[in-house]
């Protein structure tokens, strides 16, 4: 027990409630927490380590498995009609769900992004170098057009009839509600990333377990209830895209863009605001 006190008073007594904030503490040497170096714009030598690949194959199978059960979903809800589907909060559920469980499989092997989205943001914020976006992007947009052909083989039939699971502004709302809710949704869910694998969130608050993909998990479910009605929910380009070109009818190529432009400029407000506002990294003094 005296070894678990100790724990406990190490992780919530260690950093007083009176200590400076922000800049202030890191000018004074005060800093009680490691953060991360920048990732490189660039490093050749990372091109030929197994560990960048491995972490590209990582992302395009979790992207395959996300669509498949994910656009199953949406056509299974659709063919069971109103009564006997699972309803907007089962595809809820099942994108919220999915993403928790992919993200702990992968975290350790790719950072868990399975959405171009998430990684242009953590780009921005130099967390992932330039080739590693790239590659990631890649890989999810494949992964996710594997996964929705995979649905499609399956259940052609009900693919076609039920849109394919492709994303686009529903009736009653205009482009701009559409591209709106995109860009707010990514912002939710990027800094809901952020904020789960901040490194100094996880040094003051070590006395209070916190499995990242859970708040992870809990922002998709959260962002699919409040923009099912409105486009579907993309906010993740990868994802519209997976089902766009599998789908590839009129009504999935129509506003599409929204689907592309919406998610990355919801993760770059979002990088700015953690890295600008939360963290006033880039302002940090020597």
């Amino acid at each position: 027990m005296e070894g678990k006190e100790e724990d406990v008073k190490l992780g919530a007594n260690r950093f007083s409630e009176r200590q400076p904030l922000g800049t202030a503490a890191q000018v004074r040497g005060e800093k009680d927490y490691l953060e991360p170096a920048a990732a490189p714009l660039f490093e050749s030598a990372e091109l030929v380590s197994w560990s960048f690949w491995r972490a590209g194959i990582a992302e395009f199978f979790a992207s395959f498995i996300f669509l498949y059960i994910t656009v199953g979903t949406v056509i299974g809800n659709v063919r069971s009609g109103a009564c006997n589907g699972v309803g907007i909060q089962g595809i809820a559920w099942a994108f919220g769900g999915t993403i928790f469980a992919l993200v702990y499989c992968t975290a350790g092997i790719s950072g868990g992004h399975i959405n171009p989205a998430v990684t242009f943001g953590l780009f921005l914020a130099r967390k992932v170098s330039l080739p590693r976006t790239l590659l990631y992007t890649i890989a999810q947009t494949l992964g996710a057009i594997a996964g929705a052909g995979v649905v499609k083989g399956f259940q052609k039939t009900q693919f076609e009839a039920s849109g394919g699971g492709a994303n686009f502004v529903h009736h009653g709302y205009t482009k701009g509600d559409g591209f709106g809710a995109e860009v707010l949704g990514t912002f939710v869910l990027v800094y809901t990333v952020f904020s789960a694998t901040d490194a100094k969130r996880s040094a003051r608050d070590s006395h209070v377990p916190l499995l990242a993909p859970l708040p992870i998990g809990f922002a998709v479910f959260l962002v699919h209830l409040a923009t099912i009605p409105i486009t579907g929910t993309g906010i993740n380009p990868a994802r519209s895209l997976g089902a766009a070109i599998v789908y590839n009818k009129d009504q999935a190529w129509d506003d599409h863009w929204i689907f592309w432009v919406g998610p990355l400029l919801g993760a770059s407000l979002a990088a700015i605001y953690h890295q600008l506002v939360i963290r006033a990294i880039p302002f940090k003094s020597r």
